[in-house]
């Protein structure tokens, strides 16, 4: 059984580390450039170590963040030639490197949106991508 909680340590303790840190509910642009910076520290500090301190509160920070950002700067629905076309930019792909799809002329076809992608296409891809196989449908 936890002890109950002494509001009178906690809370002067609390307003000493958000002071000093800045970590709160985040408000506008500046404070979210703030808590990014501060992010960034954390992970650079843990040096990629899940067992380190500061990976708890990056996991606090980060929450903070992507609660503002999903707020104030909603992504939109990409479709799945959009999802595809953006895997192979960020892979460096281009049509005739996707044998998994068919042919060059098959991949530029899905690409122009003149032919869906089947579900082997899509298996095909989310396995070679690591993605959902929802991001193609």
């Amino acid at each position: 059984m936890n002890a109950p909680i002494d509001m009178r340590r906690l809370l002067p303790a609390w307003e000493k580390f958000s002071a000093e840190s800045g970590i709160a509910p985040i408000r506008d642009e500046a404070h979210a450039v703030q808590m990014s910076q501060l992010l960034e520290a954390l992970l650079s500090e843990a040096k990629g170590d899940e067992r380190h301190p500061a990976m708890a509160l990056a996991d606090i920070v980060g929450d903070l963040i992507a609660d503002y950002e999903a707020e104030h700067h909603p992504l939109r629905e990409a479709s799945g030639l959009e999802a595809l076309a953006f895997l192979m930019a960020q892979h460096g792909l281009r049509q005739g490197d996707l044998p998994e799809i068919g042919s060059q002329g098959v991949v530029s076809e899905i690409l122009a949106g003149k032919r869906e992608l089947n579900i082997r296409q899509v298996r095909a891809l989310s396995e070679r991508f690591g993605v959902s196989a929802a991001t193609f449908v």
